[in-house]
């Protein structure tokens, strides 16, 4: 049989890019790929790049405080919203423009629409035109979630928040995980007033419990106003702003209501469940470890399958996904050992198993050490940086490590290297120290502070 494709691709995305660009670029074949809205998906066009953009924005009145201990006569003036926005959306557009130039060179056709799924080789675009194809990738990524109550729809998502019209006074944050925390110390190095509800006992669920106490108290320093086991039961507006009713039976009005209580992949009107593709719970598609579904010519990467939301990792299944299909060489993403990096002031960096997890699955030594760094130590400010390893007692290889500490996406990045090739203790120990710097605390602990 003769395709008009040999990949059609649903979704543009980092996870779908990737793979239509090497599919077609690399591997010679006809590619077509369908995107309903902007070219680049969450994390460019909604996501983690703009909210990057927007945590360097709010570091600034930070700087300015500690320009001052320096010497410096500095005095940050009141921050222009618009401004900045109109910068950040103009950025936007060059990225987008970028990522439609690479599927261009590539030799990838564009379909600026909707594109559903009619049998495991047809697609149907929402202009009513029709494609066969051998393969079918799904990227369709995740959306944010945002449970029904009464006043729900005068709550916004991620996706607004960097499109708001101006900067509120004073805003409510819903939700513990890692969107929630960053966007509440965003707002808060901006100047907004922030409260921050969540409904469990501790913010950053599935981090290390002690980084998650560790980052939580430095964001109530910070001027945070974090309440835990609290759930938002009513918005109501008013004449001021919103009025909040907690299940704490707490009452405030502020201007910005953000809820980043999690996000569902963007499974639904596929057609997958036509084709006998049974969903997840919250609607992910299963996937084997090549990405393929129960249906042999379709495939998924990227959130829509819920395995690991974050965007290296859609990328490298992206890319995996046309090795295997289009390279013929086999190539499966390992998930284990994957780094992250949550952007909160101070960030934390992640990667390997938690004290929790780790001594649940064999004894452990747990290296710890918490102190204030030089840069502000000398400023007068209070930070303390905390810098955790976990080493396996049997074979002294290092299970985990956690940093919470200014640029700790940056040195858990390098640090991921080491753990990832099986690096022990003793291989940390004899790593010269790199003075002053804080990162050299990594290699200097020497004794455990506990064993479990």
């Amino acid at each position: 049989m003769t395709f008009d494709y040999d990949l059609f691709v649903i979704g543009g995305g980092s996870g779908g890019v990737r793979a239509a660009r090497v599919a077609s670029g690399d591997w010679g074949a006809k590619v077509g790929l369908a995107e309903e809205s902007r070219m680049g998906g969450t994390c460019v066009i909604r996501g983690c790049v703009p909210k990057k953009l927007m945590v360097f924005a709010s570091g600034f009145p930070a700087l300015f405080e500690e320009a001052r201990a320096y010497g410096w006569q500095a005095e940050a003036g009141a921050f222009d919203w618009p401004v900045f926005r109109t910068r950040l959306e103009a950025e936007l557009d060059r990225l987008e423009a970028a990522y439609r130039n690479t599927l261009k060179t590539a030799g990838v056709t564009v379909h600026d629409t909707r594109a559903v799924i009619v049998d495991p080789h047809r697609v149907r675009l929402a202009t009513g035109e029709e494609f066969t194809t051998k393969h079918i990738l799904v990227a369709t990524g995740g959306r944010p979630f945002v449970p029904e109550f009464p006043g729900s729809e005068l709550a916004v998502t991620s996706n607004e928040m960097f499109h708001l019209p101006a900067l509120p006074k004073r805003a409510l944050v819903v939700g513990g995980g890692y969107i929630a925390g960053e966007f509440a110390c965003i707002l808060n190095g901006l100047g907004v007033k922030v409260h921050q509800y969540y409904r469990g006992a501790q913010i950053l669920r599935g981090f290390d419990d002690e980084v998650r106490g560790h980052v939580a108290n430095t964001m109530r320093e910070e001027g945070i106003n974090i309440h835990l086991g609290t759930s938002v039961t009513l918005l109501e507006r008013t004449a001021g702003g919103i009025r909040v009713v907690g299940s704490d039976g707490s009452e405030r009005e502020v201007d910005l209501v953000l809820y980043a209580t999690g996000r569902r992949p963007n499974s639904a009107g596929l057609g997958l469940e036509a084709l006998g593709l049974e969903l997840g719970r919250s609607g992910e598609i299963p996937v084997d470890r090549y990405s393929q579904t129960a249906v042999p010519s379709i495939f998924a990467v990227g959130d829509v399958t819920g395995r690991i939301n974050l965007t290296p990792v859609a990328i490298r299944e992206g890319h995996a996904f046309a090795d295997t299909v289009f390279g013929a060489k086999p190539t499966a993403f390992d998930h284990q050992l994957v780094a992250s990096a949550v952007f909160t002031q101070p960030e934390l960096g992640s990667v390997g198993l938690s004290e929790e997890a780790a001594r649940e699955q064999e004894p452990i030594e747990v290296y710890a050490t918490a102190f204030r760094p030089m840069k502000t130590a000398f400023a007068g400010k209070p930070d303390r940086v905390l810098m955790k390893l976990i080493v396996s007692q049997a074979t002294r290889r290092v299970l985990g490590c956690h940093i919470v500490a200014p640029e700790a996406g940056e040195m858990i990045q390098l640090a991921a290297i080491a753990i990832r090739m099986g690096a022990t203790k003793e291989d940390f120990d004899a790593t010269c120290a790199v003075h002053p710097t804080m990162s050299e605390e990594l290699v200097t602990m020497r004794k455990p502070v506990r064993s479990a």
